[in-house]
């Protein structure tokens, strides 16, 4: 029997720390929720029990090996996509999510461990994006943007790490994702993200 095919769209926004995802996906929904379109927000990491773990270790440089990394994104993405993704894309919702495996796979790639497996580990449960929208801002930009923060991840804010990440984020290609220079003004940012979104519409 063939698979019921969601009726949802997965819009991803992704980029380094400081490259706007955060400001833009919030403003992706309120657009979409203006012009009528039920619509979800989710971020990764999430709240949940994985997610919190995660967030409650970053703030130390050695607290996880790259490995323990993946694992815990692994479960906590786990749960998003079945508690969160899922439901939401079936009730027929444009869900915009905040960080998806492409994240793990350029913070945790850029960390040493195979690309290829992360990807490969993620798409065996992961639910495919009809859009991943990459924001593209240097290094030294993105930590300039995050410099206010009262509390900094010092498992992966660092510059000469940044540096890679942002590199396995523009590798990335293919039909569904789509790179936008991040540094502009964020209206002229949110213009360009949606004449990506609404032909999907």
């Amino acid at each position: 029997m063939p698979t019921k095919r969601r009726r949802g769209l997965l819009i991803v926004l992704e980029g380094i720390d400081g490259s706007g995802k955060t400001t833009q996906a919030r403003a992706l929904l309120r657009r979409l929720r203006r012009r009528g379109r039920k619509a979800a927000f989710f971020r990764e990491p999430t709240r949940g029990r994985w997610g919190r773990e995660i967030k409650r270790l970053a703030v130390r440089a050695d607290s996880l090996t790259p490995e323990e990394q993946l694992d815990l994104f692994v479960k906590d993405r786990r749960e998003n996509v079945a508690l969160n993704l899922k439901p939401a894309l079936a009730a027929g919702k444009v869900v915009v999510l905040d960080r998806y495996y492409f994240s793990t796979i350029a913070y945790q790639g850029a960390k040493g461990l195979d690309t290829g497996r992360i990807r490969r580990i993620n798409e065996a449960f992961a639910v495919r994006p009809d859009l991943v929208v990459i924001l593209d801002v240097d290094a030294a930009a993105g930590l300039g943007r995050i410099a206010g923060r009262k509390t900094r991840d010092e498992l992966f804010e660092r510059e000469d790490y940044l540096v890679r990440v942002a590199r396995i984020f523009r590798s990335f290609s293919g039909p569904r994702f789509v790179h936008i220079d991040g540094r502009g003004d964020q209206r002229a940012v949110g213009r360009a993200i949606w004449s990506r979104v609404e032909p999907l519409l």
